[in-house]
């Protein structure tokens, strides 16, 4: 049996600008970005998911398949609308987002995946930890860790929750409690913890999760571990835009990990790999080039 990522995760229409003009339309999302970037790489997919009853909804559940994810979990509610990004790009290409979304009105209603011991399972941002939906998610994540899947949380907190900290942190920790690895930003951290010193972070976060990949931007990679700490240098490029470039991450890790790559060094050059070649491009997943060169 072929090993299957499950993404559990938000699902937005991404409308990037460049000096303030529209320049590219694309469904997207954290996890959801991951999840269409593994599907094209081969991998089987499946994602865990709600959109609006509109043609956002119908664009996204087209885009999921036309690139070998299934839309089989994709939640569609009549007479609400999907939610939208905008992420406007700065001289140097990094992304200012403001966000239309209605998390209250979330639901995971319907049939769920059978979580198998074979599956990775893909989750994160406030989708992970949003109370209108907390039960549903929750009961997926202790079943995938019953049946000993392989859980990757990718905390991907913005600033725009701060103010849902005291009511979601529980939700948060309970996550990294639950995964075989967390992957967290300093900037994560310094808005959950008012933590940015990188072995402070690790030591708050190593009573719920022994490992720990953090990144600071086009800074030093380090991956802790109870076996000590590893660090790797970022390599600079050229970017046109970094929306996507965690999530690409993730996703290179996975796929290293899929192709029994056990290194650690070669696991975080991969997803180096993925999330530059995001960066070299306007989108959020990885390039026909690419995909190409795994494939071949």
């Amino acid at each position: 049996m072929r090993q299957r990522v499950i993404g559990i995760g938000e699902t937005v229409l991404d409308i990037l600008f460049k000096d303030n003009q529209p320049q590219k339309a694309i469904p997207g999302g954290s996890t959801f970005n991951s999840i269409v970037s593994l599907g094209r790489a081969g991998v089987p997919c499946v994602m865990v998911t709600e959109v609006g009853g509109d043609h956002i909804g119908d664009l996204t559940c087209q885009y999921l398949r036309e690139n070998g994810v299934s839309d089989e979990f994709v939640r569609r509610h009549a007479g609400t609308k999907s939610h939208i990004t905008l992420a406007f790009l700065d001289e140097h290409n990094d992304a200012q987002y403001i966000f239309y979304k209605d998390h209250a009105s979330a639901a995971l209603d319907g049939e769920l995946p059978h979580i198998r011991a074979s599956d990775i399972v893909l989750f994160g941002s406030f989708f992970a930890i949003n109370p209108a939906i907390r039960p549903v998610v929750r009961s997926m994540l202790h079943k995938a860790r019953e049946v000993g899947a392989w859980l990757y949380y990718d905390i991907n907190f913005r600033k725009t929750h701060i103010a849902d900290i005291p009511q979601v942190m529980v939700n948060i920790e309970k996550n990294m409690q639950l995964a075989n690895i967390v992957r967290g930003s300093i900037e994560d951290f310094g808005y959950l913890y008012n933590l940015t010193d990188a072995d402070a972070i690790y030591e708050r976060v190593r009573p719920f999760c022994p490992t720990l990949i953090l990144t600071d931007g086009a800074r030093t990679i380090r991956v802790y571990s109870p076996a000590g700490c590893e660090s790797y240098l970022v390599l600079p490029i050229e970017t046109v835009s970094t929306v996507g470039a965690g999530d690409n991450f993730n996703a290179g890790y996975i796929y290293a990990m899929l192709k029994g790559i056990d290194d650690s060094a070669a696991r975080i050059a991969m997803a180096q790999r993925w999330s530059q070649d995001v960066c070299r491009q306007l989108g959020n997943n990885i390039s026909d080039e690419l995909v190409a060169q795994l494939k071949s």
